[in-house]
């Protein structure tokens, strides 16, 4: 296989559709029994608005969901999950019951009226796909991840309201579950014509593929994690995501924008409705804004206002968000249309009705983003760590009590590190953590001075015993590294991850616990969870985005002491670019080289299918679509400088 088909590997955050056998699970213990029995003391269960509001407006539903691409493979099942998780269920022993209640309401699926010519069919996939009715056709906002689960649904709506086809699309953000099922909406032939006009935000084409290119493999890793995808659909496994119960695996796609948003108040008519937007960059996406609907006082919040408390820093990694900018937007919000406003409604979750019920719930919004963010400045700047922030920071019980605030998908422990690192960085301050040492040396260091692996065992079983699950689980990780094949100390960590998986509130939580739990119990999986990009991801990446992610890649022990500059043509786009090597660093610009050591002359639609694997490098060549002049021996040289990622590297063992 050429090594030019390797130049972009990108890991889609959809893991897979395999599961994991629930087998080595064990059930709750008492103390995570008295955990979660407390939950259902401390916050007001007997308030039943989020179920109205989630069963407003049904229209109908298929009474089995499970969706297949063309292969016959699954790509979306909400029947795994309706198996066990219903409505009248009470929270079993190892379900946080408020993460229950949020599976619950996400569980509520189907075509619903928001509005009037507003729909929304929710529970195809992690997010709502939104259907507005224009004179002549539908405008579908957020496309869901998959072309197979936004093709379903746009069968069910024109099944059940009538037949109507796709005239416009609007991306409200940068992240996958936004756009990815765009395909499944139009015909090829429709989008190229023009004839389905797509809106999105400005810088939306950049960020919707650069996100994960950069750091894209250890990103996807860690979405493994994040998402559980992987693990068992039952009360012990997977349960809920947060925003919707989990990601559809089909092979997202991409149709560029032909009409951008640059501000706010700008106003664009697609087949009769008038749409208002409010860009919002830098908050949940760097790319993102909101709709206002004038005709329908119907106010559209992306992903800037959910049902939960969300991410400033997601588990799986990425840039650290802007908690104030957040903020200051949702009033920028409640300023321009506060006052003007009767239903809100957004990509993921239930809508809300009522102009005073709006209002509150945006302040309540605003106000846990501004107070997770002033009072984790105000205890940082009073010398406490990231980690001592989040062990001290509570939430106000206006804030707190309030369920659209509670921490399904981010948490106030998490995000209130990550505004301490938005200002701080990863160092605290104190000399002992400025030059630590890794996993691997401390551990037998910490074991030795615990007395050795069996006393160290002793103890962490001890604790465990006492239900001290986050000590027992800082103690073993310790153990772990220092004796990998150290078995009972790996299952005693596992016995003490799944435990704090079983008390998590937050879905992405839970699912971190307990995939760290069956990875130290059974291996780190080799299958399954990685996913090359889609061809319109690889066609939509521009030469200075992948040649930046070519230099993320050079091997230094490979790249030392040498010197190459390789100018590259680009026949079809027009545009010409060097490449040099020198220092072990990549560096390229579009000012190319007088005396190159090779000159590579290709279509940029040749390089994406040799990445996509539709040719070879050596066909490209063979065929006349790839010329190389000069020394042919230094582009191969320079291709064997690149590093290749392993997709499943260790986390919870060395």
């Amino acid at each position: 296989m050429s090594k030019l088909k390797h130049l972009v590997t990108l890991i889609a955050l959809i893991g897979s559709t395999a599961t994991f056998a629930a087998t080595e699970s064990k059930p709750a213990t008492e103390f995570t029994k008295a955990a979660n029995q407390q939950v259902l003391k401390d916050l007001p269960f007997s308030d039943k608005q989020d179920f109205a509001d989630a069963a407003k407006g049904f229209i109908a539903k298929p009474e089995t969901l499970t969706i297949k691409n063309a292969k016959g493979d699954v790509v979306w099942d909400l029947e795994a999950y309706k198996k066990y998780i219903t409505l009248d269920a009470p929270a079993p022993d190892s379900v946080n019951p408020s993460l229950w209640r949020n599976a619950q309401l996400n569980m509520q699926y189907g075509l619903y009226k928001v509005s009037d010519k507003i729909y929304q069919i929710r529970g195809f996939d992690l997010s709502n796909i939104t259907f507005i009715e224009g004179k002549t056709g539908w405008i579908v906002f957020d496309p869901l991840i998959s072309p197979e689960t936004a093709k379903a649904a746009l069968d069910f709506i024109n099944k059940t309201l009538g037949k109507r086809p796709v005239v416009g699309v609007v991306y409200s953000h940068s992240h996958v579950d936004h756009y990815g099922g765009v395909r499944g909406l139009a015909s090829e032939a429709d989008f190229k014509s023009g004839k389905v006009k797509v809106i999105a935000p400005e810088h939306f084409t950049e960020h919707a593929v650069s996100e994960n290119v950069i750091a894209g493999n250890a990103m996807g890793r860690r979405a493994i994690y994040m998402y559980g995808a992987l693990l068992p659909r039952n009360e012990r496994g997977g349960v809920n995501g947060g925003l919707g119960q989990t990601t559809s695996t089909g092979s997202p796609t991409l149709v560029l924008p032909n009409i951008t948003v640059t501000k706010t108040g700008q106003e664009v008519d697609v087949d009769g409705v008038k749409m208002v937007f409010q860009m919002t960059p830098g908050t949940e996406a760097p790319a993102e804004m909101n709709t206002y609907f004038p005709q329908h006082k119907a106010l559209w919040m992306a992903e800037n206002a959910t049902n939960t408390m969300h991410n400033i820093l997601t588990l799986r990694g990425a840039q650290v968000r802007d908690a104030l900018k957040w903020a200051s937007y949702l009033n920028e919000t409640i300023e321009t249309w506060g006052g003007k406003v009767d239903v809100k409604f957004q990509s993921h979750h239930w809508p809300r009705w009522g102009n005073d019920n709006i209002v509150d719930y945006f302040k309540k919004q605003r106000d846990l983003y501004k107070y997770t963010h002033d009072q984790s400045v105000r205890l940082m700047n009073q010398g406490l760590t990231g980690e001592e922030i989040s062990e001290t920071i509570t939430l106000p019980p206006e804030l707190n009590n309030f369920w659209p605030n509670r921490g399904y998908y981010g948490t106030l422990r998490h995000n209130s590190r990550a505004v301490y690192q938005r200002y701080m960085g990863w160092y605290n301050g104190n000399p002992s953590n400025l030059n630590n040492l890794p996993p691997e040396m401390v551990g037998p260091k910490y074991v030795e001075f615990m007395g050795g692996e069996e006393e160290l065992l002793k103890k962490a079983q001890a604790s465990f015993d006492k239900g001290e699950y986050r000590w027992v689980a800082e103690v073993l990780k310790h153990a772990v590294f220092a004796n990998p094949n150290n078995t009972a100390a790996k299952e005693l960590l596992a016995d003490a991850l799944e435990q704090l998986g079983y008390q998590a509130e937050s879905g992405p939580w839970r699912g971190v616990y307990l995939q760290g739990a069956y990875e130290l119990r059974n291996g780190v999986p080799s299958t399954g969870g990685t996913q090359t990009a889609s061809p319109d991801t690889i066609r939509a990446m521009k030469p200075d985005m992948l040649f930046d992610y070519l230099a993320v890649r050079i091997l230094p022990e490979k790249a030392a002491g040498k010197k190459l500059a390789l100018n590259i043509n680009f026949t079809d786009i027009k545009e010409k670019h060097t490449l040099y090597v020198e220092n072990a660093v990549l560096n390229h610009t579009r000012k190319q080289a007088a005396k190159p050591d090779a000159t590579i002359t290709m279509s940029k639609t040749t390089l994406d299918d040799i990445q996509l694997g539709a040719t070879t490098l050596e066909k490209a060549v063979a065929g006349g679509k790839v010329k190389i002049d000069g020394d042919a021996a230094a582009f191969e040289d320079f291709m064997g400088m690149l590093d290749t990622y392993k997709f499943w590297f260790n986390i919870v063992t060395p």
